[in-house]
């Protein structure tokens, strides 16, 4: 690897996104989650807001997910603003992995960096999660659990329509994690001694 790359694939309510803002601070390189939305706005001049829509989400062939009136532009006429962030995403995220050493969740990134990263995947028991999407969001139970299987369903299509991968086929990540089994000390220990063996 020129750069050492992390990229963590996560379960909603596994805890995949704190863990690695934590590792990040702990090992003091820079974390990429929504940042890399801001970057695609800034690089494509799209409202931030109108990406967030489609992030980590593929194209629905019922209906457009931003506004119409910049959908219809002609430069992306018939060219979903998913794929327009996807491409976006995917570029800014070779670039980042050619110049720094980060943290990347999710978008495919361990796709997109096949063989040049340290792939991630983490996950927990579904009711685990559901009582850690309560705790964190302050739902109801109800609420918690579907919105932890909508989460989940969501992010699984957007990973399998674009990489043609099982999402939660366990053996294309080098690194799976149950974090209901072990303390984020742990865990972020255990992390920054693989990171250093990079």
């Amino acid at each position: 690897m020129e750069h050492r790359i992390i990229t963590i694939n996560r379960m909603y309510g596994s805890g995949g996104r704190l863990l690695g803002k934590a590792l990040s601070e702990r090992l003091g390189i820079h974390f990429y989650d929504k940042e890399l939305i801001q970057l695609a706005s800034e690089d494509n001049q799209i409202p931030y807001e109108e990406l967030v829509k489609v992030d980590e989400k593929k194209a629905s062939q019922w209906r457009l997910p931003i506004k119409e009136q910049m959908q219809m532009q002609p430069q992306y006429h018939f060219h979903p603003m998913n794929d327009v962030l996807f491409e976006s995403q995917s570029k800014i995220i070779q670039e980042l992995a050619k110049k720094e050493d980060c943290i990347i969740v999710g978008r495919c990134a361990n796709k997109i960096l096949e063989g040049k990263c340290l792939s991630i995947f983490v996950y927990a028991p579904f009711e685990y999660r559901v009582q850690a999407i309560m705790e964190r969001l302050g739902r109801e139970e109800k609420s918690a659990r579907s919105l932890v299987k909508k989460m989940d369903k969501t992010r699984k299509s957007y990973y399998e329509f674009f990489t043609d991968e099982k999402w939660n086929d366990l053996n294309q990540y080098q690194l799976c994690i149950d974090t209901s089994r072990f303390s984020q000390d742990f865990l972020l220990d255990m992390l920054e001694k693989v990171y250093k063996a990079l």
